[in-house]
């Protein structure tokens, strides 16, 4: 008695379907642009490209197997080249350092999604981790406090998780998004956290909000957070806090407005959201484990 489907054809594709798979992907036309310098990148126009590699994940897909996509930076690829002794103009060298990012670079698993939705996913998770890479990078290089020895980015952080757990607890019931911005050195950081405030933080999106907000508190930067509360048959309440001496401090229902309704690059004034309340931010309740003004 022989058990069907053991053709050595049948088990090549069986292995097939259990061999996971990463594209490399060329998100915009200025990258496309720097890859077109080497000979063996075959490729004339970034729309054709685009199709050919849609066309690849359905075909990856329709095969059964595991699929991840990642975004393919000519510069770190040039870098990587250069640092590893790899020739750039060869489909090796490009296979071999897709095969490095799907360990270290920014990926998106492919289920099917068109490339209009899955490149926006994309390029928010490279965002969202070159942020949590800086934020962490900030932290660590704090150093201790003159006052207390302490370890200023461990501090900051647990400070920065006492007010967001204090932060939600005011919010109260319903389904919750928050946006922190902090004005560090180099560049303004952003942060988006999504709760309905009785599950458990996402845990990517609770660290890398609680490491923005640590890093403005570490670096007494600049910043702030806003909230919009959504409730079942209610309009959606928006509040807003500003970030000052470690701490989120209330803004008022008239800065809460006038945050939400100023463009924030022109300085222009934005009309109102209809159906949204602009509120004050809730007071936070008091921090037992507050030293932080004391000691830094």
């Amino acid at each position: 008695m022989t058990r069907t489907g053991t053709t050595t054809a049948h088990l090549r594709r069986a292995l097939r379907r259990e061999v996971p798979s990463t594209v490399g992907l060329l998100a915009d036309e200025q990258d496309f642009a720097a890859m077109r310098r080497y000979r063996t990148f075959v490729f004339d126009d970034h729309p054709t490209y685009l199709r050919q590699v849609e066309a690849l994940l359905r075909n990856l897909a329709d095969r059964g197997g595991h699929t991840t996509v990642t975004l393919f930076d000519p510069e770190e690829y040039a870098a990587w080249c250069a640092e590893t002794g790899t020739d750039p103009d060869h489909p090796t060298s490009r296979s071999r350092f897709t095969a490095h990012l799907a360990t270290t670079g920014a990926r998106v698993t492919y289920t099917g999604q068109p490339l209009t939705t899955l490149l926006p996913e994309l390029v928010d998770s490279a965002v969202r981790q070159a942020t949590w890479e800086y934020a962490t990078t900030v932290l660590a290089a704090a150093g201790d406090c003159a006052g207390c020895g302490k370890d200023i980015g461990r501090a900051a952080y647990d400070r920065a998780a006492r007010l967001l757990v204090r932060l939600l607890d005011a919010a109260g019931p319903g389904t919750h998004h928050l946006v922190c911005s902090v004005q560090a050195v180099d560049e303004p950081l952003l942060a988006v956290l999504h709760t309905d405030g009785t599950t458990p933080l996402d845990a990517t999106e609770g660290p890398e909000f609680t490491a923005v907000l640590a890093t403005g508190i570490a670096l007494a930067a600049p910043g702030g957070v806003v909230l919009r509360t959504n409730t079942p048959d209610a309009p959606d309440r928006l509040h807003g806090w500003r970030l000052t001496d470690g701490t989120l401090t209330p803004l008022t229902e008239a800065e809460v407005f006038s945050a939400y309704c100023t463009d924030a690059r022109t300085g222009e004034p934005l009309s109102p959201e209809p159906g949204a309340e602009y509120r004050a931010g809730h007071p936070l309740a008091p921090d037992p484990d507050d030293d932080w003004t004391t000691h830094h």
